[in-house]
């Protein structure tokens, strides 16, 4: 991000387990150095040579554009699908934690969305991408937030079994989504956010079977509207981390 919008700079490629980091540029690279020395991560110049820029000597093999929009598409299908779902069933089953799962399902749909877009793009847009999915989460979140105070202070009769078994569902989709982006998590910062969206989803998803439960357990409705604050505020949370990532 150091070298983003530096017009010398032609390719970068890392080796984080020997930390180096190649460059194909064009220009003395002492001036690209001086970038690198004020992060304090000790940066050296271990070897410079001429090429001609054709010859394509570093292989990106931590970037595969291709790989990334087919898991993407893969990810947003589930995840649109997950969200017609959670939320019709979770006004049939009367949940807030269901509607407030089925809007994080959106957002990410929605984020997975503008991850595709970004896909082989530059870093810049890259970041910008990141940056919009950031306030999106934050949006939604408070959302979700609104509904369970209104829930709260007007009631609700939330039915367990469907709400656990809904959930059990939205957390087989998204394990699913995790296992698809494995591969990927390391690439650009839209990969890396889409990561964290899937790293909520699977929490989410079960603390809404552990609310079911205990819902069937007390006949009470406070776990439901608990648990629905708790997955707006992991939301909230996440698009804090995004728009931090995104900087």
């Amino acid at each position: 991000m150091a070298f983003d919008g530096n017009p010398h700079v032609k390719k970068l490629a890392f080796d984080l387990t020997a930390r180096e980091l190649s460059v194909v540029h064009a220009g003395d690279p002492a001036g690209l150095l001086s970038v690198l020395v004020p992060l304090n991560l000790g940066a050296s110049l271990k070897a410079s040579r001429n090429i001609e820029y054709d010859e394509s000597i570093i292989d990106d093999e931590h970037v595969d554009p291709i790989g990334e929009a087919r898991v993407l598409k893969q990810l947003l299908a589930i995840n649109g699908v997950m969200f017609v779902a959670e939320i019709i069933l979770g006004f049939i089953a009367d949940s807030t934690g269901l509607i407030a799962d089925s809007l994080d399902m959106l957002a990410d749909a929605l984020v997975y969305s503008l991850s595709l877009y970004a896909v082989g793009k530059a870093v810049q847009l890259q970041k910008r991408s990141a940056k919009f999915s950031g306030y999106l989460q934050v949006t939604l979140a408070t959302g979700a937030l609104i509904e369970v105070v209104r829930r709260f202070i007007y009631g609700s009769e939330p039915e367990s079994p469907l709400m656990m078994a809904t959930a059990a569902v939205a957390l087989i989709a998204n394990v699913t989504c995790l296992l698809l982006l494995s591969k990927h998590r390391t690439g650009g910062v839209h990969m890396k956010a889409s990561w964290i969206f899937s790293t909520n989803d699977v929490i989410a998803n079960a603390g809404v079977i552990l609310a079911g439960f205990v819902v069937y357990l007390t006949k009470s409705a406070l776990p439901d509207l608990v648990i629905g604050a708790i997955i707006a505020i992991i939301v909230f949370r996440g698009g804090l981390g995004i728009l931090k990532l995104a900087k």
